[in-house]
């Protein structure tokens, strides 16, 4: 059974390029959310087995999101998605409990390579 997976970004092209890249690859997309307030709701609705979350939006940054979603789930798998330049919000993220991160623009091999580490 294919693995689901959630995808939050702002960025609506961000959300197609990466749902392309994972169901190319035999992933099942989920869902999508635009912020981090979404991206805990859907969350809790869907149960997906793994979120792309970025870390800047608007409402509610990723960072925030992923607290809330490991509040909620402590087993909780999130990848953290960062421009360049963002490298303390990502050791936040990490901390707070992202299992990895990529950096956009993304390549499709790494994204792969990230989410396969986790789910095996």
């Amino acid at each position: 059974m294919a693995k689901r997976i959630l995808i939050v970004d702002d960025a609506a092209f961000m959300r197609m390029m990466i749902k392309e890249i994972l169901t190319k690859n035999g992933y099942e997309v989920v869902g999508e959310a635009q912020d981090g307030a979404q991206a805990v709701e859907k969350y809790k609705e869907l149960r997906p087995d793994l979120v792309t979350m970025d870390i800047t939006m608007p409402e509610m940054d990723g960072v925030n999101a992923l607290k809330q979603i490991r509040a909620f789930d402590p087993n909780a798998n999130v990848i953290m998605c960062s421009a360049m330049g963002q490298q303390a919000m990502v050791i936040d993220a990490i901390q707070a409990g992202a299992k990895d991160f990529i950096v956009k623009p993304f390549q499709a091999e790494r994204v792969i390579e990230a989410i396969k580490k986790i789910l095996g």
